[in-house]
C-alpha cells in the first residue's frame, strides 16, 4: 500500500504522520495515544513533557507484555502440536 500523509491532533497539538497505513487505523493510534495522555495528566497532575514520558513508558510496558505473551502462547501451541 502506498504511503500517506495524515493529520491528527494529539494533546491539542497537530501533527502529520506518514504511514502506509489506513486513515482510520492512524486515527486509532492517535485517539489511544490522546486518551491515554488525558489519563495521565489527570491522575499524576505532572507538566506536559513529564506526562508524555510516563505515556510512552506504560504504552511501551504493555507492547513488550503483549510480545511476551504472545511468545508464550506460540510456544504452547508448538508443544502441543508436537505431542
Amino acid at each position: 500500500m502506498e504511503k500517506q500523509k495524515i493529520t491528527v491532533r494529539v494533546a491539542e497539538k497537530n501533527y502529520t504522520l506518514v504511514s502506509s497505513d489506513s486513515p482510520e487505523y492512524m486515527r486509532r493510534v492517535a485517539s489511544l495515544v490522546d486518551r491515554r495522555l488525558k489519563e495521565m495528566e489527570l491522575s499524576t497532575g505532572l507538566p506536559g513533557q513529564q506526562v508524555m514520558a510516563l505515556t510512552c513508558f506504560n504504552l511501551a510496558d504493555e507492547l513488550l507484555k503483549a510480545r511476551d505473551e504472545i511468545t508464550a502462547m506460540r510456544r504452547r501451541m508448538q508443544a502441543t502440536e508436537a505431542e
